[in-house]
């Protein structure tokens, strides 16, 4: 795709170092070493569309004031062939440019020649990368964690795609360790009880005690009747908890489909057991002399690759740790599945396991900087201005199914995206579900609508959007209509900056102000009138913003209706 802000930054810089070397060429300025200088869009465009700091920076290696130097780059420059009219020296030494029609015309031609393709981007140059998000552990429903951390994840990883990178999402599923082995005993306390009554069979004081385990117990006991009532209590346990992990699983798969997230790896954390590639890792630690024994159990050296303290790989009765599988469970994508990068996206209480990983990830050989981390931190669901925990069809904590009956999924995954990860989000219950220009969805939805609803009034009037020449593109001379212009060609920068941030928020906001920017046209100018190059112009103008709204949202995962 093409990138016109790239372009026209580059041609500033190109411009900008052919003046400077005929400055230094004629003995105006000295031929000194420069540093680099910034080209940025200024916040007050009535200073121009783009700025550049040439002067500023190089104000002390050229031992001349920034406005001077300016003004002698000023005098030197030529623009000709290039997508701006002229450049001004503004304030104590910028320089300021100014762009031609031309550029405008080339964004909407590029909109509208590109289509799909405009949103996608060569960054990643096809890199492979994993996205690993939600994660839930399988003995229980998904909380808000998982929610938001499910909306930033799946965004994230589409982002990610669309600049360029060979994307895998993925899913572990923490069904072997400890947290396993309390299901179990949960499990079949509930089991024992259905028989044998709740009063003859203590529950388990640190058991799961969800309302989801009493369900699998009876689809156990429907299923099994008291067939495991006197069998080995290691074949009850087992049994029990490969009947309850596999039901649990297909509750997030089906959970997570209807919150339109689909995965293309499930991979499970017993195939790390089963087929050694815990056992080799943790050979390969002592073997590289980053493990050690103490207490009877085998401790990792953290503190030797910048953690604050060691961790247990083997507790002292010989059972490996979640961290021990997690440093197998890396090594695997790294090392056997050839992953370039791997981003993992956790809540904001895994934040002192993020630099124990990175180092694990040293001490292994396989390098923790390919290794990045997203952070999550808390939701408070909001109603009326109080904040909500409880469902009010449960009366328990808030899962993500909970929150699917109350929300559109559309204004979920919007809403989880609005801000960064590490930011703290209290999600308006109300909002979420009000048809109102307050909703920010529903304003980006209705953006998308209104553009349709103009182009079926004009056909009814038989009047039809046609291609347009340069100068009928030309025409769109307005602020509002150069804004909006101007807005449609940042897209594929903000995709390559949220790909580089791991923040798909910026992409959720990018459609918001489009959408804020397209109302505020719409407000100001009739696209209907009797000068009909003007008016295809600015026809062809909607089709370019209600395209750019669809590809967004679709890479969102979120509806853009033809009607609200």
């Amino acid at each position: 795709m093409q990138n016109l802000m790239y372009t026209a930054t580059d041609e500033i810089r190109h411009v900008v170092m052919q003046a400077m070397g005929r400055l230094v060429a004629s003995g105006k300025l000295p031929a000194e070493p420069l540093p680099p200088f910034g080209v940025e869009v200024p916040a007050d465009r009535a200073h121009g569309d783009f700025s550049a700091n040439v002067a500023m920076v190089s104000a002390r290696a050229l031992k001349m004031p920034p406005r001077k130097i300016a003004e002698a780059v000023l005098g030197e420059l030529c623009l000709k062939g290039t997508y701006f009219t002229h450049a001004e020296v503004a304030g104590p030494g910028f320089l300021n440019f100014f762009l031609a029609p031309a550029w405008y015309t080339a964004i909407l031609n590029a909109v509208q020649t590109e289509g799909e393709g405009y949103t996608h981007t060569a960054q990643g140059g096809g890199k492979k990368i994993m996205v690993e998000y939600v994660s839930a552990n399988p003995t229980g429903p998904m909380h808000m964690g998982n929610a938001r951390g499910g909306a930033l994840g799946d965004c994230l990883a589409a982002v990610l795609e669309h600049a360029g990178y060979d994307v895998t999402r993925e899913f572990y599923v923490n069904d072997a360790g400890n947290q396993i082995a309390k299901f179990a005993v949960s499990l079949e306390a509930r089991y024992f009880q259905i028989f044998r009554g709740e009063d003859a069979v203590p529950f388990p004081e640190d058991g799961y005690h969800g309302d989801d385990v009493r369900e699998r117990a009876k689809e156990f006991a429907a299923q099994y009747g008291k067939q495991y009532l006197d069998a080995p209590e290691d074949e009850r346990r087992k049994v029990l908890a490969a009947f309850g992990i596999e039901r649990n699983v297909k509750k997030l798969h089906d959970d997570l489909l209807k919150y339109r997230i689909e995965y293309d790896v499930w991979f499970r954390e017993s195939v790390l057991h089963e087929d050694g590639e815990l056992a080799d890792v943790i050979a390969l630690l002592k073997e590289r002399g980053a493990a050690y024994e103490k207490d009877g159990a085998l401790w990792y050296a953290a503190t030797r690759f910048g953690a604050e303290k060691d961790e247990v790989l083997v507790r002292a009765n010989g059972i490996p740790t979640y961290f021990a599988a997690d440093i197998a469970y890396h090594r695997n994508k790294f090392e056997k599945r050839g992953f370039a990068k791997v981003v993992d996206v956790w809540g904001a209480d895994h934040h002192g396991h993020v630099a124990r990983l990175k180092g694990a990830m040293d001490a292994i050989g396989v390098g923790g900087d390919k290794l990045d981390v997203v952070l999550t931190q808390l939701v408070r669901l909001m109603r009326g201005g109080e904040v909500v925990r409880m469902s009010k069809r449960t009366g328990k904590a808030i899962s993500l199914d909970d929150l699917l009956e109350e929300v559109p999924v559309d204004a979920a995954r919007f809403f989880f995206n609005l801000r960064e990860a590490n930011s703290h989000l209290d999600f308006d219950l109300d909002l979420a579900v009000e048809q109102s220009s307050q909703n920010p969805v529903y304003y980006v939805q209705y953006a998308h609508a209104r553009i349709w609803s103009i182009l079926k009034n004009l056909a009814a009037e038989n009047i039809h959007p046609r291609a347009c020449t340069p100068e009928e593109f030309g025409l769109l001379s307005a602020s509002e209509e150069r804004e909006l212009i101007r807005h449609l060609g940042l897209l594929p920068n903000e995709i390559d900056e949220a790909a580089k941030a791991y923040d798909p928020a910026r992409i959720t906001r990018y459609v918001l102000d489009l959408a804020t920017k397209f109302h505020k046209f719409y407000n100001a100018h009739y696209v209907r009138g009797e000068d009909e190059p003007l008016m295809q112009a600015r026809l062809n103008l909607c089709l370019c913003v209600r395209d750019v709204l669809k590809y967004v949202l679709d890479m969102l995962k979120i509806t853009a209706p033809q009607t609200m």
